[in-house]
Formats: C-alpha cells, structure tokens, sequence
C-alpha cells in the first residue's frame, strides 16, 4: 500500500468545523498522470470507510490506460482523509502539546472537514482544475460536498450514497462502535499501539460485512454448508476470516473517527433546505445506484438525482449488494465514460 505514496505536511494550519487546530498536519497521497500546462486537468478520488490513497489497489477497474481515470490524460489523485490510519495526520499522530499520541484528543470531524483537508492540499498543488471527483460510500459524501464546495469541480460521480446519513445506517455504525467500546481491551482508548480491541474491530468488521453484502450474494456463496466437522457454518469461518483480516490493517480509533464522520453527513445542515442546496449544483453529476444495496437503497440515489440541478440517475446490476462499487467495473466504466462527455461539453459552455 505504501508504494508510490506522497507522504508531506500541509503548508498551513488545518482547522477543523468544531475549530481544533492542527499546525501543518501530516497528509498521504498517491497521483498518477501529469498536471497539463493550464494545471486544470485533474481527477480527485475520494476513497471509503477502510480505503487509503493507493486507489490503484481498490479501484483497479477505473485506473489505467483507456479507462476513465486515464494517466495518459489526466492528472489522478487520492488524497488519505484525516482520520484515517494511513498517513495523514490520525489520533496516532503526535499532539504538540503533550509530546504523545492523541487518542481521545483527536477532535470528532464531520464530511467538510474532509473535504476541507483535501482542498488545502489541492491548493498546495496549484491544482486550478478538477475534471471530475468521483466516490462510493464516505467517498461519494465527500465527492458530494466537493460539488457543493468547490468551485474547481467540473463534474461528479456519486455511487452508493444519499444526500444525508440514514437512521438506518447511523444505527448500523452505532452498533459497530459498541463493539469496539465494549471490549476490555479498548480500555477507554489508551490502549497502546498495535496492541487494541482486536475483538471488537473485528466484530465491528463483521456486522459491516453483512451490510456490504446482499443476502441473495450469501446465499449464492455459502447456502447452509459446513466450513468442518465440529459444525460452524461457512459464513461464520467467512465473516472471522474478514475480521481478522481487517484488524491487521486498521485502527480502532480510526474506525470510530470515520464512522462518525459518516453519521454528520446531511448536505443540509446549515445551509438551507435540500432542494435549495442540491438544486444549485449545475454541473453534470451521476448518480449511481446498485439494485442490490441493503446499506444505502436505490431510493435514496434515486432522490438525490432528482435533488440536483443537473444530474441523471444509473444502476448498477449485481448479486454483491454495497460493495459492487469495488467489483463491477465494466458497468461503472460504462457510465461514467458517459459524464465525461458531458464534462467537456459543460467546460466548453462554461468559458
């Protein structure tokens, strides 16, 4: 995951919306292509929950050659959200003040702060031009909140998403917190590194992988079959499996960070009604759905579409319910060449 990663500081201050001020905080990122001469060439990747700036890795299918994110065209960057254990500045990082970690110093954020962080280093580029921003899940919340923030963004890619966090799914992750809160080992988070509430991240990861997931893809994969002999079912060896898998790479106090900052998305807040904030965005948008989303339903892209200024609505078709946004890129492909069209249509109109 490391290779190839751009690991600096920001040039200036970060101040987060509660107004916790970090001094030149850590940031990683990866990029891939050239910045053409006008410097307005760029396509900004927002990653999830569990992603980091190595989009290569977890978008292989939109990275490449002929591919939507084309390095042969474009200047493609993923920028590692604060937060996160991957490089940028996190509850790990130093605190100034005190000379340790922050753990429970680390200030709670909110989607605009991410959004905010990525600025400041598209600033610190000289980045004139976004071409397209594009995400799934807490990438599409960002790409969303660039399109209302952001001047430089031309067009938007919105996949598995809705214009604010559901009850639903702020349940969900209130639950996968508990996991980790409740176990012995989080030991109210002055646990020390590489030594966490492996249990409860893990039991966290599992209960999200079945939200990722659609029962009919369960079904298909597992049905009622045996792992072995002494009787644990196939599903069961398959979400320990995906727990202890995630425990090796991630965070407890990043996932409760991020989980949260999920849980602040709402496009509204502060700003006036839905149809006000979202009918003002005039660049081109599509939004995407998965016909098989338990976690975020169609219906709520669907309304989000309809919300935008100037948006269409596209479905992905797939047994593999959330998480398709990481699996079907021959259909994502597809729909998002289509924006690109309209990007240069709307840049060449726009001048």
């Amino acid at each position: 995951m490391n290779k190839g990663i751009t690991k600096t500081t920001l040039n200036n201050s970060f101040i987060t919306e509660s107004g916790f001020r970090f001094d030149q905080p850590e940031v990683a990122y990866k990029t891939w292509g050239n910045l053409n001469k006008e410097r307005d060439n760029a396509i900004l990747i927002c990653h999830a929950l569990t992603g980091h700036a190595a989009a290569d890795e977890w978008f292989p299918g939109l990275i490449g050659s002929g591919k939507v994110c084309d390095p042969d065209k474009n200047f493609i960057i993923c920028i590692n959200v604060p937060g996160s254990p991957y490089g940028s500045v996190s509850a790990w990082s130093e605190n100034p003040e005190t000379g340790k970690p922050y753990l429970n110093d680390f200030p709670e954020l909110t989607v605009r702060d991410l959004v905010r962080f990525q600025q400041q280093v598209l600033d610190q580029l000289d980045i004139n031009g976004v071409e397209m921003v594009l995400g799934g899940s807490l990438g599409g919340m960002q790409a969303l909140e660039f399109s209302i923030m952001d001047r430089r963004i031309k067009s938007a890619v919105l996949i598995a998403m809705g214009k604010s966090h559901s009850p639903w799914a702020i349940g969900i992750s209130h639950a996968q917190r508990q996991a980790i809160l409740n176990d012995p080992d989080w030991k109210g988070g002055n646990y020390e590194f590489g030594k966490g509430p492996y249990s409860g991240l893990a039991t966290a990861r599992m209960m999200a992988m079945i939200t990722y997931r659609a029962p009919e893809d369960y079904q298909r994969k597992f049905g009622r079959e045996l792992q072995n002999r002494n009787g644990r079912f196939q599903v069961e060896s398959y979400l320990n499996y995906q727990g202890e898998k995630l425990v090796k790479r991630f965070d407890a106090h990043s996932y409760i960070i991020l989980t949260k900052v999920m849980d602040t998305h709402d496009v509204s807040r502060n700003r006036g009604s839905f149809e006000q904030v979202l009918g003002r965005v005039s660049i081109p948008v599509r939004v995407v759905g998965i016909d098989s989303d338990h976690l975020y339903p169609v219906q709520e892209q669907k309304e989000l579409s309809n919300l935008l200024g100037n948006a269409s609505y596209h479905e992905i078709q797939s047994p593999y319910g959330h998480d398709a946004f990481l699996i079907e890129f021959e259909q994502m492909n597809k729909i998002i060449q289509e924006i690109r069209k309209q990007e240069l249509s709307y840049k060449i109109s726009s001048q």
